[in-house]
């Protein structure tokens, strides 16, 4: 069985034991992904990772709705921190300032479409995202 398949069959086992997600859980799974750009910029762009990590590790206990969303939001700030990381590197070399306002661009556009989907009680997956984080 592949892993997508696996997920949908999971995703089932809501709070309330409905196969739809509730509006609370709507609401953190939006929060999971738009909190990471409000710690992004409370944090001068170094907690993005904190609201998705402790909305896994306090709601996603009871949600799997709310635990996968945080999961993927976490995933792609790790991979946009890295991202941002190689960038700084390359800006020795000039290409550096070419890509960094690429990787911010694509990280609010793709945080935020992550959050509207959410908020429909749709998963979303990032279209370029390391999944470290199971």
């Amino acid at each position: 069985m592949d892993p997508q398949q696996r997920e949908d069959q999971q995703f089932g086992s809501f709070i309330t034991g409905s196969p739809t997600a509730s509006s609370d859980e709507k609401t953190m799974g939006m929060l999971a992904h738009l909190g990471s750009i409000a710690g992004i910029v409370v944090g001068a762009g170094f907690l993005g990772w904190a609201v998705p990590l402790f909305l896994m590790l306090t709601k996603g206990k009871d949600s799997s709705f709310v635990r996968s969303h945080a999961v993927e939001s976490l995933n792609f700030q790790i991979t946009t921190f890295i991202a941002m990381a190689v960038s700084a590197v390359l800006m020795c070399v000039g290409v550096g300032f070419l890509l960094v306002p690429i990787v911010a661009l694509g990280s609010i556009v793709f945080t935020i479409i992550a959050g509207l989907k959410a908020n429909e009680g749709e998963l979303y997956r990032y279209p370029v995202n390391l999944r470290l984080v199971k």
